[in-house]
């Protein structure tokens, strides 16, 4: 199914991602007792910096995965039912006919019918996903705005619906997730940063994670790049950037240590009990924030390659940076991987993002670091 880790293989495969365009980045790759850690490129364009194996990063919507699991220990605790509506739960935030027929399931599959907010959120993305007709300003606007999470669902719950509830394909959005926050701090009388914390975070054992408070990445990290689709050229650092955009659906700090590390721990049943596990791992085709058909569960996803194991984990992108942690079915084999910049393909003249040479280098990596 896999072969050995093989060092050089893994070398030669993140130094060509840093040679394609990357500027920076690393990961770390687990089969059973042996780790590799490597990096290539710089975590500062202008000094020269380099990335190392160590540095914490923004890795985005791999949190839902984190939250998915606050959500499934609160299932299994008897507080919150899956196939429960969640106008049951927050009447305020989904009236209605919806909050009858949405339910907990429904936000942690996308499979609810809510459009995606972040669109109304920053004037510049209105056009989305028309990306030729969209343009970076807000990003610089909203830099150090506070969103309100009301604020920001009730926009996602206004704005016209996907689908109706249920819908198949469902829709990949965050409305879902700030939804499910609210619904975990209603349900545990604390904040769902304190929850996630003290029952999945810590857990897990994880040293160097957290869900900020601030605007900075604190300790030893990379600067993040955005080029929105070749718009900001040369690409723009927003690694001081205030996360309430995205609040704790996206908003994770971490290691590619400590993501390898939860994610053998979620599947080892020492996150959620084994029937939870199940759950989370039965999916629904939902169309992604990039327009493709994936398979998703409830906060995680799979990842085949052709006649290979199956592999279960999350991607995540914030403005900037990126990551990826997946873990194969039998938890013997991790791969945990972090870049400092984001949307790097320039349009055609259709307006379609052009492949990059990054693209290809990065599915290399991935398929060395998961298959051998």
């Amino acid at each position: 199914m896999t072969n050995p880790l093989d060092s050089a293989l893994l070398n030669a495969a993140i130094e060509e991602v840093h040679r394609a365009g990357m500027p920076g980045l690393f990961a770390e790759v687990r089969d059973g007792e042996q780790v590799w850690r490597g990096a290539a490129g710089v975590a500062d364009v202008v000094t020269g910096r380099p990335v190392t194996a160590d540095m914490r990063h923004r890795v985005g919507s791999i949190t839902k995965t984190f939250t998915a699991a606050a959500v499934l220990q609160q299932v299994e605790s008897g507080r919150i039912d899956l196939d429960a509506p969640i106008g049951g739960y927050l009447p305020k935030l989904v009236p209605g006919e919806r909050g009858d027929a949405i339910t907990v399931r429904m936000l942690l599959n996308h499979t609810s019918g809510f459009a995606e907010y972040l669109p109304y959120a920053y004037p510049s993305l209105k056009a989305f996903p028309a990306i030729a007709d969209t343009g970076p300003q807000s990003l610089d606007d909203h830099r150090y705005t506070r969103f309100d999470p009301a604020a920001l669902i009730e926009m996602g719950v206004t704005a016209p619906a996907f689908g109706p509830p249920g819908c198949a394909p469902g829709l990949y959005s965050n409305t879902n997730y700030l939804l499910l926050v609210e619904l975990l701090e209603e349900v545990t009388g604390t904040t769902a940063e304190r929850y996630i914390t003290r029952n999945v975070i810590e857990r897990a054992g994880l040293q160097d994670t957290e869900l900020p408070a601030g605007s900075h990445v604190n300790g030893p990290h990379s600067q993040l790049y955005e080029a929105w689709f070749g718009m900001i050229d040369p690409p723009r650092d927003y690694s001081v950037y205030d996360m309430s955009w995205v609040g704790p659906s996206a908003s994770l700090i971490s290691t590619v240590a400590d993501l390898n590390r939860f994610f053998g721990k979620l599947l080892a049943g020492e996150i959620v009990s084994p029937s939870s596990l199940a759950q989370m791992q039965r999916t629904v085709p939902v169309i992604s924030q990039e327009g493709k058909t994936i398979d998703y569960g409830l906060g995680m996803h799979p990842m085949e390659g052709p006649g290979q194991g199956t592999f279960w984990g999350h991607g995540g992108t914030v403005w900037g940076g990126g990551a990826l942690a997946m873990i194969r079915a039998d938890g013997k084999r991790q791969m945990a991987v972090a870049v400092n910049m984001q949307r790097w393909n320039r349009l055609d003249s259709a307006g379609r993002p052009q492949p990059h040479p990054i693209d290809a280098a990065l599915a290399t990596l991935y398929r060395v670091a998961m298959y051998g």
